[in-house]
């Protein structure tokens, strides 16, 4: 299988889990459900932006561009990581919002549903992505762009298994709202930490001189 092939298939599963995690977040009035949505929405984007970068790498060199586009995956890494950043506050920010203004009523039962199927597709598309890093004629611009998309993808799964777990409890509780905006804030918080981490790595890797 190769490296677009795999790209093509996260991509798919992303852009499914978007659609089914907004649906019933938005009717399970969960905000950590909307957070996962929001951040398969970064994840999609991110995938996208490796395979125009693969894209644009593979080109034939041009006499305008002799070298070709040797950077492209960094700077698709350098974007991914900063993207990934982004979500991460804004929903960080809405999640908060939610625990001091109120939770309000979260239907646990579709909420612990939909973040474990979340978490089991997103265990396959870790599993797909697995079997693509740091290949032996990777450039270091191409490792830093995998890394991220794994990074993302493996963050998927920790942040659908929490809201799963926060769903159940508050199903078989009959309360305990809170749980869901504060397990949103904990993944925040984890994702982030390691979203800077990786756009300080990424930066490194795109000042490096150039090479094909």
């Amino acid at each position: 299988m190769t490296r677009r092939v795999r790209l093509w298939i996260v991509l798919g599963l992303n852009l499914a889990l978007i659609v089914g995690l907004a649906a019933v977040g938005t009717a399970g009035r969960s905000v950590g459900l909307l957070a996962a949505a929001g951040d398969y929405v970064a994840d999609a984007g991110a995938v996208a932006l490796a395979l125009l970068a693969i894209w644009l790498q593979d080109r034939p060199a041009t006499a305008s561009r002799p070298q070709g586009y040797p950077r492209a995956t960094a700077y698709a890494a350098l974007v991914n990581s900063g993207l990934l950043l982004v979500v991460v506050v804004l929903v960080f920010l809405a999640a908060a919002h939610r625990l001091l203004t109120g939770t309000g009523h979260v239907n646990g039962l579709p909420v612990t549903l939909a973040a474990g199927v979340a978490a089991v597709v997103m265990i396959a598309a870790v599993l797909v992505l697995g079997g693509d890093l740091d290949q032996d004629d990777d450039t270091d611009a191409d490792r830093a762009n995998m890394r991220a998309i794994m990074l993302d993808t493996v963050a998927d799964v920790a942040a659908a298994a929490g809201v799963a777990i926060a769903g159940l409890i508050i199903l078989l509780t009959g309360g305990w709202y809170w749980l869901d905006p504060m397990v949103a804030l904990l993944i925040c918080t984890v994702v982030g930490h390691h979203a800077i981490l990786l756009l300080r790595n990424t930066a490194r890797v795109v000042r490096r001189p150039a090479t094909r």
